[in-house]
């Protein structure tokens, strides 16, 4: 009797076939990077710098100098997202195409909760400065994020107490997910280098509500300030795109002048379109990214389901309102880059097509003289040819008269020159004839 296994007692993997090398990288993306659950109240002390140079194994060796680290393994770092966790606070690293955060989850001091006048000390940093100052890479963005407990029932009352939280400080606010709390922020970078945002949420929230909360404003306030890194970029090209554009007008103008040397159009053209690729090489790659964090922006927006709160300005108003513009500027300089490099490449081909039409005029002119050295020389092999018929004519009669008078001398009864005379006819249309001849067998062969 034969044994046959239960199918279910076999690998889920016989099942299938083999898996695509990057299928579980793929499919473990979604669970990269986990919200945090955060308890109220906490602070969130945020650093994100930008890692243009910074090696991974820099980011970890910073790492390890964190109590406790000293045995953190190189390769926990190449998921690009790691949580450490220590007695009373969490370490959070995230590795970015750009730039790098690091979020540490911490208790908010008591003299820092709802209530108190611009409190100075939220909780000091469970990490020392020193270990914060040499984060490598530049600071893009560093955010003070505290989330307390409160009460949302009156608005006024909490309007208030928001704004002493700030010094009495204009800020923007608005209300979470249609109510379930609120988020204050002055968008202002105070005196330790840290702006700061105020979160807050009824006794009862949830862990992981609390977590997306913080995790939706921090990435919203980061894209932000990666999205306007293209202004600066965009301001210094616009002398470069009115010059070049200035420069190719010009050039376009002289083409209309035939008297312009096409040297001298293809010369400058040529000049004009390598610098105008250089800055389009340069920049292009920044243009895209700002679009791609601007749309990141509006997403986190959307997500906060905001709802405003009367006389405030909502974040998302306020961000519009002064992101637009930049993002506008940003626009326009791409949309003149790709333009004026689409209208260099239009020229060239008027250029082009000027060179072409000169050489294929000249061309022509070459042929017409050609054609008439070939009418020349046509005539000259004609009257060449009729004056070697007549000469080998001449030969040939000459030779029948001296067979004449041979024969003659011999007893034959013959006149030479009459003879000859008569045959004069004959021995023209014989050559000519033969010369015909020749020429055709000539001609008829490939």
């Amino acid at each position: 009797m034969s044994l046959i296994s239960h199918p279910l007692a076999a690998s889920p993997t016989a099942w299938l076939p083999p898996d695509d090398t990057e299928r579980a990288t793929l499919h473990n993306e979604v669970h990269a990077r986990p919200s945090a659950r955060l308890r109220l109240p906490a602070l969130i002390v945020y650093v994100a710098v930008l890692n243009e140079g910074v090696t991974r194994e820099q980011e970890w060796q910073h790492l390890r100098q964190l109590t406790g680290q000293q045995a953190l393994p190189e390769d926990a770092l190449d998921n690009n997202f790691l949580r450490l966790r220590f007695a009373g606070f969490t370490v959070k690293w995230e590795r970015h195409s750009e730039f790098t955060r690091l979020s540490i989850v911490q208790p908010l001091a008591d003299g820092a909760l709802l209530g108190q006048d611009r409190p100075q000390e939220l909780g000091a940093p469970v990490v020392s400065a020193a270990w914060l100052r040499c984060i490598p890479g530049r600071t893009i963005a560093a955010i003070e994020l505290a989330m307390v407990p409160g009460d949302l029932s009156d608005d006024a009352q909490l309007m208030q107490q928001a704004q002493q939280w700030f010094g009495r400080s204009t800020v923007v606010a608005s209300k979470l997910g249609r109510g379930h709390s609120w988020a204050v922020t002055d968008f202002r970078i105070t005196g330790n280098g840290f702006e700061r945002m105020l979160v807050i949420a009824p006794p009862g929230t949830t862990e992981t509500r609390v977590g997306r909360i913080s995790q939706r404003l921090l990435e919203l306030e980061t894209y932000r300030l990666m999205a306007l890194r293209g202004l600066p970029v965009a301001k210094q090209l616009s002398p470069m795109l009115s010059e070049a554009e200035t420069a190719l007008s010009r050039i376009t103008a002289l083409l209309e002048d035939k008297s312009a040397s096409d040297q001298g159009l293809l010369d400058m053209l040529v000049e004009l379109a390598a610098r105008v690729e250089r800055h389009t090489a340069e920049k292009i790659y920044r243009f895209s990214a700002t679009r791609a964090y601007y749309t990141l922006v509006t997403e986190r927006i959307a997500e906060l389901r905001e709802k405003e709160i009367p006389g405030t300005q909502t974040i998302g108003e306020f961000m519009q309102r002064r992101l637009s513009p930049a993002m506008a500027t940003v626009a326009a300089s791409s949309q003149r880059l790709g333009s004026l490099s689409e209208r260099v490449s239009r020229t060239s081909a008027l250029l082009r097509t000027r060179v072409d039409i000169a050489t294929e005029l000249q061309n022509r002119q070459l042929l017409e003289k050609l054609t008439r050295g070939q009418q020349l020389q046509l005539r000259l092999q004609s009257t060449v040819e009729g004056l070697s018929i007549a000469a080998i004519s001449y030969y040939v009669i000459s030779l029948l008269l001296y067979a004449g008078k041979a024969l003659k001398s011999a007893g034959a009864p013959i006149d030479p020159e009459i003879a000859t005379g008569v045959l004069i006819p004959l021995v023209l249309w014989v050559v000519w004839r033969t010369t015909r001849r020749i020429h055709a067998k000539l001609y008829a062969e490939p």
